[in-house]
């Protein structure tokens, strides 16, 4: 039984400092390069290293980190949200330490710390999936332009909006960002932007129906950093989206190769090896040359960025929880970590939390149940292929 209790107003008002900083820069988008198409060009031509070129920040983070140091976050009076709130306020100094030193020397360190390295057991399942999972022999088209996939998006976002009428959400083709991600809710695709037809329904789902709902359902709860995230989010967040590319029959033997490839990349990198050999390395392994570069980028912007290892390291704990029997009722609250999700679910037991106001679409879809009550039994993402049926 939920029992109900209350939340003191300086509780509540630290959050509210919290989140509000936290949805002040758009931390990814400030560390991805600008320049992508012209550096690209440069490594066919010399396959010298290449050197990037940021987006001027927005706010300057020694200004912010001030504004952080005044949240009063040790004053939180309930032991749980205190517990949440404190580990939000590190990984904000972090991050924004991190964005003072873009393009130093000591970024690579602080991206250590905030999303961690490779273990051993993690490049071996990269490793796994590079041997086991054949390269496809026909290259994945026909393709969607930025402005098919900009449609297609705002068509998804629209399927949700009839069910929360006042979504702020939007989509837009903006320079600077890769691909397609999703910042502060918001979903940015570039203007180099190709998507294979046959990936676009698992895309959507990935980005919309985990990181927009998610981020929705957490905007609508008391606690408004459900909506930015709760410290080390990230990992759990990349894996349940690439779940949902599985769920509805996306997760193809070529994105998964994508997902381990960025694995070895970030490896590779903190160990030292120049960016040309890293790619060279992906390109031996079956990786195709434009996305080996990409994948290459990814793991070197800003000074050395390891965020890459969260996709597959997040999907394999998942598939550890569901085999231990757990469930992703609690994930769908907001943006957490896994390691979190116990003391959220105090915080909705005690009546402190509404239901989630958004559902993934794909849950919807009997197909994809079976495929979720399935993954109890699979011990290794490579089973994940060839389940899509």
């Amino acid at each position: 039984m939920r029992t109900t209790t209350e939340l003191s107003p300086s509780d509540l008002a630290v959050d509210r400092e919290l989140a509000d900083l936290a949805g002040s820069f758009r931390f990814l988008l400030d560390l991805t390069p600008v320049d992508l198409a012209e550096v690209r060009q440069q490594f066919e031509d010399d396959g010298k290293p290449p050197t990037f070129r940021y987006r001027e920040l927005e706010d300057d983070p020694a200004i912010a980190s001030r504004r952080l140091e005044e949240i009063r976050v040790g004053d939180v009076g309930d032991p749980t949200l205190a517990s949440l709130l404190m580990a939000k306020h590190r990984e904000l100094r972090l991050q924004l330490e991190m964005l003072e030193s873009r393009g130093t020397d000591s970024f690579l360190a602080l991206s250590i710390e905030l999303y961690g390295t490779v273990s051993q057991s993690l490049l071996g399942t990269a490793q796994q999936i590079l041997r086991d999972v054949p390269p496809p022999s026909l290259e994945e088209g026909p393709w969607l332009d930025a402005e098919a996939v900009c449609k297609a998006a705002q068509a998804e976002l629209d399927r949700y909006r009839a069910f929360a009428p006042d979504l702020e959400s939007h989509v837009e083709v903006r320079e600077g960002s890769t691909g397609v991600m999703v910042s502060n809710g918001d979903v940015l695709i570039a203007p180099t932007c190709r998507v294979p037809v046959s990936r676009i329904e698992a895309l959507l789902h990935h980005e919309v129906g985990t990181h927009v709902v998610t981020h929705v359902n957490g905007a609508h709860q008391p606690l408004h950093v459900l909506a930015s995230g709760l410290a080390g989010h990230d990992e759990t967040q990349e894996g349940l989206a690439v779940l949902a590319e599985h769920l509805v029959g996306g997760l193809t033997p070529a994105r998964l190769r994508q997902l381990a490839a960025r694995v070895v990349a970030a490896h590779l990198m903190v160990e030292g090896v120049p960016f040309t050999d890293v790619h060279a390395t992906l390109v031996r392994d079956g990786i195709p040359h434009v996305q080996a570069f990409s994948t290459t980028v990814r793991a070197f912007r800003s000074g050395g960025l390891t965020k890459d290892a969260v996709y597959l390291r997040g999907l394999v704990e998942l598939l550890d929880h569901l085999a231990a029997g757990g469930d992703l009722g609690t994930l769908l609250l907001g943006k957490m970590p896994l390691t979190a999700a116990p003391l959220v679910c105090d915080l909705h037991d005690r009546g402190l939390l509404h239901d989630p106001l958004l559902r993934p679409r794909y849950l919807d879809d009997p197909r994809a149940r079976r495929r979720l009550e399935g993954l109890a039994e699979v011990q290794s993402p490579v089973q994940l292929i060839g389940e899509a049926a």
